[in-house]
């Protein structure tokens, strides 16, 4: 079965093109090239949400942002308000909120106890701030790009790196108030290329709580010793300080990010490589024991003149007449199989444009945002294939398919979000997307997807359909009792077993960058792994596969697809797995949108990898049932 055709490559070319375009102009893509600034010139620091992550006892207490400015925080606004930075798509749809901050830095200009402002912080919101402290929420500043971050120690490697984010609050074990960090000692690492231009290389900030009492000359003292504790009970008085430190590096502008990409420990990947791999030897063994010896005697057996081996005649040859038999509900299988190739060539684009570098961390949201477009563009290989195998299964309607392609993944997956969206906005979480950029969304979708769908499905529609290479009978033929194995339920989750315990270590990695804010950059060790995926997904549906045609079940169709998507309930319960070990949400909002997200990702994964299963499936059927004479 081919994919795409002329159209598929017109509109990857198109992709393609509008992606390189940026490198004609300069060698840097946009917005990620390096700002060499002079001594004196203004730095700007920039504040987005505050976010959780681990708590005093490892546990993640919350998935909800809250903006910078919340007004129940407090913090200091610059003069004439907070303005808004510029986002991209997918920055905003996961909760970035960047704003310019009341911070005054100069390049190579160190200050120290600067007075931001002083705060009245009303019992009620202290207790918010608190909730948050004791949560293990941080700030989420950036400097030229970088986010500012914590220095830690690797346990195992005793290597220093840094941590995005710095804590809102500490909080020791029996302490009843925690202490709110109200000063900020921000180290700007700085590589000098000549006398005059300089580039932001580091940025570290170590915060620290300091009952200061601010005088009325307006100079404060950043030496109090006494803790900096919000009460609940009344109001209190805060004041905000920061020190700016600059300190030269021999790091390039280059590899600034090298210490904020760092591997816990870069053995595991190749653990998981590796056990991927040997189930993927296994089972090639396996196949290749059935293609080589089994399938090969079975056709030669069943092309023999002799009359004896005619009669011996069993299992998959029984079937040759009802094998190619249309399915039931085969204009939803169309549907969920056109749904696969859209899913499978966004991901197979995005991995090899992240393996090019063009999605640098620099650049917020720009995986998530590519991803997105790339979703919508590929809507024309979803229309292609889902009006071309419906008409090859007999389907005649195709504004139905078009209707039902337009609607049932993304439909599904709007639902959901606007359900986990509608629970961000009544907990008052930053998270939430502004209505702004939902309707910018739909209109991508009205605007491009649904007619390059339309598009798509009208020129599928009018290939020439799949014919099988053998007669189908009218009467189908009666389907044999089956062994226990061989019965849906328990064949599915054999096969969804092999194929999750090729990906399920990466698959950690994955789910940890997300939920605990960690930058995910080994897109190597991700192609290698998608690659097996798709490699064991296809292996593990052919061989069960055969397994029922020699049983004399020929209803491969829909099994193909269940069996290959079976993987997704291992993703869900591994994710239930991982809410019981990682996080412990207390509010109804988070884990609304933790199980939301994780029921639309496993959904998706369904998709992807049921069409893998019945794509190697339909090419294995066909491949032997054309092998075989057939009187």
């Amino acid at each position: 079965m081919r994919l795409a055709g002329f159209g598929m490559r017109v509109v990857a070319a198109s992709v393609t093109v509008g992606l390189l375009a940026p490198l004609a102009r300069a060698f840097y893509l946009p917005g990620i090239a390096p700002h060499d600034y002079k001594i004196g010139e203004a730095v700007e620091l920039q504040v987005n949400s505050l976010t959780p992550s681990l708590n005093a006892e490892n546990k993640l207490e919350s998935v909800l942002s809250f903006g910078y400015y919340d007004e129940r925080f407090h913090f200091c606004q610059p003069e004439g308000g907070p303005k808004a930075v510029h986002e991209s798509l997918g920055s905003i749809l996961f909760g970035d909120r960047i704003y310019g901050s009341a911070f005054d830095l100069h390049m190579l200009k160190d200050t120290s106890c600067q007075v931001l402002c002083q705060q009245n912080i009303p019992g009620a919101d202290a207790a918010f701030i608190n909730d948050k402290i004791m949560k293990g929420y941080n700030y989420n500043w950036l400097i030229d790009g970088l986010p500012a971050a914590t220095v830690k120690v690797d346990d195992r490697t005793e290597q220093q790196f840094y941590s995005v984010g710095f804590e809102l609050g500490s909080s020791q074990a029996g302490q009843l108030v925690p202490h709110f960090h109200n000063h900020y000692e921000i180290t700007v690492q700085y590589h000098t290329l000549d006398a005059v231009h300089h580039r932001v290389v580091g940025v570290v900030v170590t915060p620290a709580s300091k009952n200061t009492v601010l005088p009325k000359d307006g100079t404060a003292s950043c030496d109090a010793a006494e803790p900096m504790n919000l009460h609940e009970d009344r109001d209190n008085s805060v004041v905000f300080t920061y020190s700016v430190k600059w300190e030269a590096s021999e790091k390039s502008w280059a590899t600034r990010w090298d210490d904020y990409l760092h591997a816990v420990d870069p053995r595991i990947h190749w653990f998981s490589l590796i056990n991927s791999m040997v189930i993927v030897v296994f089972l090639s063994a396996m196949l290749g024991l059935i293609l080589m010896r089994t399938l090969h005697k079975d056709i030669a057996r069943y092309n023999s003149d002799d009359a004896e081996d005619l009669q011996e005649d069993f299992g998959w040859k029984l079937v040759h007449g009802d094998v190619f038999r249309p399915p039931q509900r085969f204009e939803l299988l169309a549907v969920i199989l056109g749904s696969g190739y859209q899913l499978f060539w966004m991901v197979v684009t995005t991995l090899v444009i992240a393996l090019l570098g063009f999605l640098s961390p620099s650049s917020r949201g720009s995986l998530t945002t590519a991803m997105l477009l790339l979703f919508i563009v590929y809507g024309f290989s979803a229309g292609y294939n889902s009006a071309h195998l419906c008409h090859s299964f007999g389907g005649l309607s195709l504004k139905r398919i078009i209707i039902t392609t337009v609607l049932f993944v993304p439909g599904i997956c709007w639902v959901v979000l606007m359900i986990i969206n509608l629970c961000l906005v009544v907990a008052h979480s930053s998270a939430a997307a502004p209505i702004g950029t939902l309707l910018g969304v739909m209109a991508l979708w009205f605007v491009v997807s649904i007619p390059l769908t339309v598009c798509g499905a009208y020129f599928g529609f009018r290939r020439k359909t799949i014919d099988p290479p053998v007669r189908v009978n009218q009467i189908p033929r009666q389907i044999p009792d089956q062994p226990w194995y061989l019965k849906p339920i328990p064949s599915a989750l054999m096969g969804g077993i092999l194929t999750f315990g090729a990906i399920f270590i990466e698959l950690y990695f994955i789910m940890n960058s997300i939920w605990f804010h960690k930058v995910y950059y080994v897109f190597g060790f991700l192609f290698l792994v998608f690659c097996i995926l798709v490699i064991t997904t296809a292996e593990v549906t052919v061989l069960l596969t055969y397994f029922h045609l020699c049983a004399e079940d020929y209803r491969w169709h829909w099994r193909s697809v269940y069996t290959a998507g079976a993987s997704a309930l291992y993703v869900f319960l591994y994710g239930i797995l991982f809410y019981f070990s990682r996080l412990r949400l207390a509010s109804y909002a988070s884990l609304i949108t933790y199980f939301g997200w994780m029921a639309i990702a496993c959904l998706l994964f369904f998709i992807l990898t049921g069409t893998i299963g019945f794509v190697a499936s339909h090419l294995f059927v066909r491949r032997i049932y054309s092998a075989i004479k057939i009187d």
